[in-house]
Formats: structure tokens, C-alpha cells, sequence
């Protein structure tokens, strides 16, 4: 991963934190993998505890404010522990591919 690319997510972390206790964060995908080119997403996996529709509200006007500060489109997969830990969703390979490629952050 490049600098820049550890430095925005390192940021988003930073905000996200101000506003709900983050369980798991992660950057994983083409940047991670370093296959990115000029107009690749930044692919981000965020884990919380419960999330409402305000509060997933919130979340994504911070990652759109930090991806337009840094230039750069910012793509989250949110989810809470129970739709990770008790549901098919932890089955999954995009999830199964998150924890073995993401990095933390």
C-alpha cells in the first residue's frame, strides 16, 4: 500500500472514531494488492457494534469528506459484529477475502 493511500485511511479511521467506537477497520482490494490505477476506489471494510440510519448516515458523509479532502472515491462495506458473527454474511468470500488481504488500520 502507498503512503498516501495509508495516510487517508489512517484519517478516515481518526474521524470515524470521533463519532462511533470502530470494532474493525480495514483497507483491502486493488490498493491494498498495489494493482490500483489512477481512477481506483479506496475499498474499506468498517465493523460496528450496532448501526441505525442516522448514524450509517453520518459514517458516509465523513468518508466523503475525507475522499474529497484527499481526492480520492472512497468505497465502505459497513456492517455490525452480528451481521458478520451471526448471519450467512460471514460465509461470504468478500468478507473471507477482507480478513485474509485487508490490512489494518
Amino acid at each position: 500500500m502507498k503512503p498516501k493511500d495509508y495516510e487517508t485511511a489512517k484519517k478516515l479511521k481518526e474521524r470515524l472514531s470521533e463519532i462511533v467506537p470502530l470494532l474493525d477497520f480495514r483497507i483491502f482490494g486493488s490498493r491494498v494488492r498495489g494493482d490500483e490505477d489512477e481512477y481506483s476506489d479506496m475499498d474499506v471494510f468498517i465493523e460496528v457494534e450496532s448501526l441505525d440510519k442516522k448514524l450509517k448516515k453520518n459514517i458516509r458523509d465523513i468518508i466523503w469528506e475525507v475522499g474529497f479532502e484527499k481526492s480520492v472515491y472512497i468505497s465502505p462495506l459497513i456492517f455490525t459484529r452480528a451481521e458478520i458473527e451471526d448471519s450467512p454474511l460471514r460465509a461470504s468470500s468478500i468478507v473471507k477475502n477482507i480478513y485474509e488481504e485487508g490490512v489494518k488500520v
